[in-house]
Parts: structure tokens; C-alpha cells; sequence
């Protein structure tokens, strides 16, 4: 009974695949950033922490120099280091959207992000949609439409929109209610954020 047992054990099943393949790429992407900033051990990995962690974010298309603790999320990165507190944090567990942000352009939610994961990459923040002191078309038709109440859920749920009609023109209804599925509005303003996305998209 033992010898099948040790076989078992020795091999690689998909999950191990897929968290190796992961790995490599996280690597890929954050070692250029966090360059120095870390010790190599001897199996190639960049080992961080402890302490803190100097690193450079672009954050709404400026260089951000952050130093931080590697169990910091982008969120409180952003929030309490950056003081950009338009991602919100509601659940902070990922499940409600109010923190969602752009990372290199794909929508994430940010408190779902450490901020050394995010190293070397383009973030995208509520603040950083309107440029040249002119609101993104996105955030004029929520005014317009009057698509926000309380307004916890509403930056999010603009990124996510917004992201939706860059990548999408024109959409439709279902691929609308599906960008927005992460993000969750407790005040039930959902058809007045369709029709600020639908006249958005046309």
C-alpha cells in the first residue's frame, strides 16, 4: 500500500501546473520592478519582507514611489499612501465592486490586490477617468441619468462601465448587466446605470 501512496504523491496535478505557471509570470512582471529591492534565494524566487518594500507605481499616468509592507493591498496603497479615496472600501473581500480600478487596463478590484503585485503596472483610479479637469463621458451620464444614490458603489461601478464601452461598442444589454455583475448597488439604481452605459456606448 505504501508504494502507490509515495506515487501519488509525486505527481503534479493540474492545480500545481497552473500555480507554477502563475508564479512565473507574477515573477515576470514584478522582479524588473522590485528590482533590489529584494533577496534571491537559491531557487531564483525574490523574496520580500518582511519589512517594507520600495517599489514604483503609475498611477493615473504619474510615477508613484511607494514603500510599503508586502501584505499591503493596491487598496490601502492607494487610500492611505496616495490619498486617492475614490475606490471605496465596502467588503474588502472582493465581492462588491466598490474598490474596482483599472490594472493595465483590465478592471480589478483593488482590495483583492497586494500593491507589490501591482509593481511596474498602470493603475487607473475614479480620479484618473477625467482628464484636463473634463469629466469622462462615463461619470457625465451617471449625473445625467441620475444613475447614483448613496454613491459607495458608484466609482466602481463607473470603471467598470467605462472599461465595458472602451473595449465594446456598442453593447449590449446582457454584455452590460455582465460587466456589471461584481459590482453591487444596495440603492437598486441598476436601470439608471444601464441607460447612462447605453447612451455612453451609442
Amino acid at each position: 500500500m505504501l508504494a502507490p501512496m509515495a506515487d501519488e504523491r509525486l505527481r503534479l496535478s493540474r492545480r500545481d501546473v497552473l500555480r507554477g505557471a502563475g508564479a512565473a509570470a507574477f515573477l515576470g512582471a514584478v522582479q524588473p520592478a522590485l528590482a533590489g529591492e529584494g533577496e534571491r534565494a537559491e531557487d531564483g524566487l525574490l523574496r520580500a519582507g518582511p519589512g517594507t518594500v520600495a517599489f514604483e507605481l503609475t498611477v493615473n499616468g504619474e510615477k508613484k514611489r511607494l514603500e510599503v509592507e508586502p501584505r499591503v493591498t493596491l487598496l490601502d496603497a492607494l487610500r492611505d499612501r496616495l490619498d486617492l479615496t475614490g475606490s471605496k472600501r465596502i467588503c474588502d473581500r472582493g465581492a462588491c465592486g466598490g474598490c474596482t480600478v483599472w490594472l493595465d487596463r483590465k478592471v480589478c478590484n483593488a482590495c483583492m490586490v497586494l500593491a507589490i503585485d501591482a509593481a511596474g503596472a498602470k493603475v487607473v483610479t475614479i480620479e484618473g477617468l477625467a482628464q484636463g479637469g473634463k469629466l469622462h463621458a462615463m461619470q457625465e451620464a451617471f449625473v445625467r441619468h441620475d444613475a447614483l444614490q448613496c454613491g459607495f458603489c458608484t466609482p466602481g461601478m463607473i470603471m467598470s462601465c467605462a472599461a465595458l464601452v472602451e473595449r465594446m461598442k456598442p453593447p449590449t444589454d446582457e454584455e452590460i448587466r455582465a460587466a456589471v455583475a461584481g459590482n453591487l448597488c444596495r440603492c437598486g439604481t441598476y436601470p439608471h446605470v444601464f441607460a447612462a452605459c447605453r447612451e455612453v456606448a451609442r
